[in-house]
């Protein structure tokens, strides 16, 4: 059988967070849902807070990214972002608290530029909330 594998290194700020062969790897850019396998074509791209599926083993693990961007080339695949972390890692209680933090700084923007950080932050907050072990009702 053929090696389908490809290697993948996940760094955030805090903590060299994966790192290992990957048969395929699903992400969410700005233009929407991207899968890339072992002989993509090289690319730059930018990822939104969300989810990053990582399939290894012949297994899907999940986890939570904020933004942050992502460099595909024949050697594999470095995955920069602010965050990243597994479901069960995520504190609710505390995501909510930010969440809830997030849409007040959002309503008193004075600027574009403060404005924008603050959407960061509660796409953020969501992803985490969204894709958490338990989620929460966000209605």
């Amino acid at each position: 059988m053929a090696d389908n594998t490809f290697s993948l290194d996940i760094l955030t700020p805090e903590r060299h967070f994966y790192s290992g062969p990957v048969e395929a790897l699903t992400f969410t850019a700005d233009d929407g849902e991207w899968t890339v396998l072992k002989g993509h074509a090289p690319m730059i791209v930018v990822l939104r807070p969300g989810t990053v599926q990582i399939k290894a083993d012949g297994q899907w693990k999940k986890a939570i990214n904020s933004e942050g961007y992502m460099e595909v080339s024949h050697k594999g695949v470095v995955l920069f972002a602010q965050t990243c972390d597994w479901p069960e890692e995520i504190d609710r209680m505390e995501e909510e608290r930010a969440r809830k933090r997030a849409q007040e700084a959002l309503r008193q923007s004075h600027s574009q530029a403060e404005f924008r950080a603050n959407q960061i932050m509660l796409a953020r907050a969501m992803a985490r909330l969204r894709n958490s072990r338990n989620p929460v009702n966000l209605d």
